[in-house]
């Protein structure tokens, strides 16, 4: 006690610069930098559990004209019938990615049928695996952006506006044209969710709490400044 008596009269300003400034500034850049990392930890947790829980389905059209992307829903459409009269009973992530990667040329020829009934020249292609996807607002439900195992099917060249939706749980079944969920289909989105992932696809919702929302806005933050920051670098 002694020898800071002796500092502070001698030098108050030292004394205050490197007991108070500078300790102040790093206790404050270690707050900082635990915050972030811990909600990167969480962000990535969470859609690493949805990406696992959760299939998606994304039509992607030839072009934007009007034409291509009426035949972009006649192949939605057909894909859609042929999933819901043949994967019936199935109650998993990893049963709906099996049947699809055991169905894909089936899926790849049902889309190419529809392409040709219409007299188009380029065809479909159908792929399995993880893509990239932004936040989806299937009435009160909201999947957060991140990386989803999905049903791609690319018709032509690809390079129209695409139009996505939940394979399994089967929401896509629901109402493909508005999305809008009755409560059966929000209770199958909540038999394959924990609690937590669950109440996050609420939290857009009105009554949802504000912390959900605020977790809701970090993960779906972060996964997107990851894929901008991907495609920065390619």
């Amino acid at each position: 006690m002694k020898f800071l008596n002796i500092l502070r009269k001698n030098n108050p300003f030292r004394f205050r610069k490197v007991f108070n400034i500078k300790n102040l500034l790093i206790l404050f850049i270690l707050l900082i930098s635990y915050v972030i990392l811990s909600a990167y930890i969480y962000s990535e947790r969470i859609s690493a559990d949805l990406a696992k829980n959760v299939v998606r389905l994304h039509v992607i059209a030839n072009s934007d004209s009007n034409y291509d992307q009426q035949i972009k829903l006649k192949v939605r459409d057909s894909v859609l019938k042929y999933m819901e009269e043949n994967s019936k009973g199935i109650n998993s992530a990893n049963k709906a990615k099996r049947f699809i990667c055991e169905n894909l040329g089936n899926i790849e020829n049902i889309a190419c049928t529809v392409l040709q009934s219409y007299g188009l020249s380029y065809e479909a292609k159908a792929y399995f695996g993880k893509f990239a996807f932004p936040t989806k607002v299937y009435g009160d439900v909201t999947l957060p952006s991140g990386e989803y195992q999905s049903l791609r099917v690319v018709l032509g060249n690809g390079t129209g506006k695409n139009w996505w939706c939940v394979m399994f749980p089967p929401l896509c079944f629901v109402d493909a044209s508005t999305g809008i969920l009755p409560d059966e289909s929000k209770l199958q989105l909540k038999n394959v969710l924990t609690e937590e992932e669950y109440k996050l696809a609420l939290g857009n919702a009105k009554d949802a709490c504000p912390d959900i929302k605020i977790k809701f806005k970090i993960v779906e933050l972060l996964q997107q400044s990851k894929f901008i920051l991907a495609k920065g670098k390619k």
